[in-house]
């Protein structure tokens, strides 16, 4: 190393001296001449020693060899090859979509006139960074590194592909338009009685960075700093309306009001009601489950409903256990969903909202893929014993099991 050896030069430069001053002073008999000679050679052999060790540590660190010569291009389009070349097991591991769903993500942002390729960029290099930061809530030093590109390319090339990617939300983030559905027409268990539902509501809390001015504005139940999320959602599990970026300590009924007040907002089709649960309370447009009666999947795993009432709460938690399932997809999906965010506020609420618009834009292209596979939802838990059915004199009445089987075998 080269310190080493200018150590070592230094520490015999200091032995010559010493050893010279040494002689010097043995020699106590000689002239003052000669005295002041053997000071002046003692000076000069330090001197040049010195400079010896100087010489010696530069020529040293002039020949350390340098690393070798990386071919920054080409290693960036083999690792982009490697993630959309590959098996879509692959891809998904890597973006968190499939090939062909990623490919569909870069036209619909090209074709919208949202996102272009730049000089040095590509708009598939683009899309491919920025899914994974939302991914796997990577640094944008980590992502720089597989990209090879600098920290302020990649911050930059993320806020661009987000704001490209939110202005998708008008074309893929749809309001109901009222039709009945086909989980719910298809049925027996839901149909009619729920012909006019069209959705799920309910809120998520997603962990929020904020400054500590504000803390305790957005410090929810669990003690930890939270922006709660509204969303309705229908029942193939896709997000009809978003609401991002409301406290953690707001209440879910307030989150509603908001929701529906603001001009061009949540808005419920003629006639039709969202599933919501009972913090959001009995209004036009909405249903609640009845209170005092068991509601929660899991309380009727041992004991099926009793009465119209708990029959009527267990389709209605089984309806509405679709949101829970697309919260989560979605946070398993992006995990920057469920993890400590490190932009500002306001990116972060952008950041929810990109993530839901993805969501639907997969679920449109693969409902089915590995990801929602994955996922460990909570069983639909349907008591085989007891189904509303209509009489000739409109009045409930309860099927049994064995009535249920011979109408099944009708139909076949």
């Amino acid at each position: 190393m080269p310190w080493q050896i200018f150590l070592l030069c230094s520490f015999l430069c200091y032995i010559i001296n010493a050893i010279t001053l040494y002689w010097s002073l043995e020699q106590m008999d000689m002239t003052n001449k000669d005295e002041d000679d053997a000071i002046v050679g003692a000076v000069a052999t330090s001197v040049l020693a010195f400079g010896v060790a100087i010489n010696v540590a530069y020529n040293n660190q002039s020949s350390i060899p340098r690393e070798p010569y990386t071919n920054k291009d080409q290693e960036r389009e083999f690792y982009m090859n490697s993630i959309l070349n590959g098996s879509d097991v692959h891809c998904i591991g890597q973006i968190r979509m499939s090939k062909h769903v990623f490919y569909e993500l870069c036209n619909a942002l090209r074709r919208n006139n949202l996102l272009c390729s730049t000089k040095n960029m590509s708009i598939q290099e683009q899309v491919l960074i920025f899914l994974e930061i939302v991914g796997f809530n990577e640094r944008f030093r980590k992502i720089g590194s597989h990209f090879y590109r600098s920290i302020e390319s990649i911050h930059r090339c993320f806020h661009t592909v987000l704001q490209a990617v939110l202005k998708l939300y008008p074309i893929i983030i749809k309001p109901s338009d009222g039709t009945i559905q086909p989980e719910i027409r298809n049925n027996y268990r839901y149909y009619p009685w729920f012909a006019n539902c069209v959705g799920a509501i309910d809120g998520t809390h997603v962990l929020a960075s904020v400054p500590i001015e504000q803390q305790s504005r957005f410090r929810g139940r669990k003690g930890t700093t939270t922006q709660n999320v509204l969303a309705a959602i229908n029942f193939n599990l896709k997000f009809t309306y978003v609401l991002a970026g409301w406290e953690g300590s707001a209440h879910d009924s307030r989150i509603l009001n908001d929701a529906l007040e603001r001009p061009h907002g949540f808005q419920i089709p003629q006639d039709k009601f969202y599933l919501g649960d009972a913090g959001y309370g009995l209004r036009k447009g909405f249903i609640p489950p009845y209170h005092g009666v068991r509601y929660h999947l899991q309380e009727y795993s041992d004991r099926p409903p009793q009465n119209e009432k708990e029959l009527f709460n267990l389709r209605h938690a089984s309806l509405r256990s679709s949101v829970e399932h697309a919260f989560a997809i979605l946070k398993r999906r992006f995990r920057v969903i469920d993890n400590e965010p490190f932009w500002d506020f306001k990116t972060q609420v952008d950041v929810v909202l990109a993530s839901c618009i993805l969501h639907n834009h997969i679920i449109d292209l693969e409902p089915n893929d590995m990801i929602i596979q994955e996922v460990d939802v909570e069983p639909l838990v349907q008591p085989q014993n007891a189904q509303i059915t209509q009489s000739s004199q409109g009045s409930q009445s309860y099927q049994t099991q064995r009535e249920r089987r011979e109408e099944a075998r009708e139909c076949h």
